[in-house]
């Protein structure tokens, strides 16, 4: 016979197994999401103690803080040269976010920023640039906006 002690008990267990297994599921919801979407990008990151002799390619968007001596090719994807970065590269790139040190050619299909302490010593071609001041920039630029739209495609 049903009785209210026993309704109770189960109640209780059953809230008791919601609030034990609810921090679990908010979790994986979360990252199973953001696998799924649209507007996630992979990238990779190189550290500031690797040094790398020869080339570089990839699909992805790669953040170098190390030292590196060899073209670089991330067509369609974002470089970052991190501040204590040091390339000795010719880039063939998306997107170029330079902190550090770059000694050779710069090519971007959309955008190349330079920023305040950042360096690039070799010729830049992009659709958009950007150059703070205290940057270091040695070489010439070619912007052609039409280069973005072109290389997309």
């Amino acid at each position: 016979m049903w009785t209210k002690q026993q309704s109770q008990a189960g109640q209780s267990a059953v809230s008791h197994s919601q609030v034990a297994g609810s921090p679990v599921v908010p979790f994986s919801s979360t990252s199973s999401s953001r696998l799924g979407s649209p507007v996630a990008r992979t990238s990779a990151r190189l550290g500031a103690s690797l040094q790398i002799k020869g080339d570089i390619t990839g699909t992805e968007d790669l953040q170098i803080d190390g030292k590196v001596d060899g073209s670089i090719s991330l067509r369609g994807h974002e470089l970052t040269v991190g501040s204590t970065a040091q390339l000795n590269s010719e880039i063939h790139t998306g997107e170029a976010i330079v902190y550090g040190k770059v000694v050779g050619n710069l090519h971007a299909s959309d955008r190349v920023d330079i920023k305040k302490d950042g360096s690039v010593i070799g010729d830049i071609s992009t659709a958009r640039i950007s150059i703070e001041d205290g940057a270091h920039f040695k070489g010439r630029i070619e912007i052609d906006p039409t280069k973005s739209r072109a290389t997309a495609d």
